[in-house]
């Protein structure tokens, strides 16, 4: 109940400010029509945000049945650690893309989706990839998923109206109605982005936690984690860079790999995550993991329908 709670606030503080922005831009007709996008796109993010995101990244659905025996590993893992978790089996995506990164979405639950770039099965060993993706699982037990998709939806389109204020100037509008509909370019993408910031910084720690509760391996994860910013630095990810309002949805920033907590970063430093890993793993026993001679060397390349 806490966590719905937060989720409505947040979406509500989003919706305000892109109503609010309409108001400055143009009156209350500008308010109304800002009220109506809103709530129209609060409606088409909670029926459609896995469709939406899955396709902006050329997601394609596998299941037990792929050719690849790496595939197969990885959507049994998912679905093993899901029924563990109590969570129903969610449909698994993989990303053509060579950046290792994963993100969860789904209005719930029993809506879920995972996906994982290529990348990531690639250079990553099977402990690794478990620890990654009871990270997503997490989410969807938290009911992350629905929260971090719709405000990337509305925190892109206050931008883009926030925008449009440079070019919109009425006739009978005077000096002051222009520095408000300046002040609003300029300060409402940053409100945007702050909210969308926090969301994901204080959901990645909830996550962390929650991934190493799940596999049983807080080292895995935090040995991840390491490795995929490492190697997001050098690999950019084409998709993400055309849609950066999504870039809080992944475990690592997908944008770049800045290491400090700060208002302008989308997740917590790599090094507190990784801290906070590694304590947990000094108290909690780990279950049964893959059986040695399962994992794929960080070099490796396994063949199959992306490359």
């Amino acid at each position: 109940m806490r966590n719905q709670i937060k989720t409505f606030a947040l979406l509500a503080a989003l919706t305000a400010l892109f109503v609010g922005a309409g108001y400055l831009i143009g009156g209350p007709t500008g308010m109304a029509v800002a009220l109506a996008i809103g709530v129209a796109m609060n409606a088409v993010g909670y029926w459609n945000a896995d469709k939406i995101v899955l396709s902006m990244y050329q997601a394609e659905p596998v299941d037990g049945t792929h050719p690849d025996p790496l595939v197969r590993n990885f959507v049994a893992d998912v679905h093993e650690m899901a029924a563990g978790a109590g969570l129903p089996a969610p449909r698994v995506f993989i990303i053509p893309s060579e950046q290792p990164n994963a993100f969860a979405t789904g209005r719930d639950p029993a809506h879920a989706a995972v996906a994982a770039n290529l990348g990531l099965l690639r250079m990553l060993d099977r402990r690794e990839i478990r620890g990654v993706m009871a990270h997503e699982l997490a989410h969807v037990r938290n009911r992350d998923t629905l929260t971090m998709t719709v405000t990337a939806t509305i925190a892109g389109a206050v931008s883009a109206l926030a925008n449009f204020a440079f070019f919109f100037r009425g006739g009978d509008r005077d000096r002051a109605s222009g520095l408000e509909a300046i002040a609003v370019a300029i300060l409402a993408p940053i409100a945007a982005a702050l909210v969308q910031m926090a969301i994901s910084r204080g959901r990645e720690y909830e996550a962390d936690r929650g991934g190493a509760e799940i596999s049983g391996d807080p080292q895995a994860l935090a040995s991840a984690l390491q490795k995929i910013e490492a190697y997001a630095r050098g690999i950019p990810n084409i998709a993400a860079e055309h849609n950066p309002a999504t870039s809080h949805m992944f475990i690592i920033n997908p944008l770049s790999g800045e290491g400090a907590d700060n208002l302008f970063s989308t997740h917590p430093a790599t090094r507190n995550r990784v801290a906070a890993l590694m304590e947990m793993a000094g108290r909690t026993p780990a279950r049964a993991r893959p059986a040695a001679g399962t994992a794929v060397p960080a070099s490796g390349h396994r063949p199959g329908p992306w490359g």
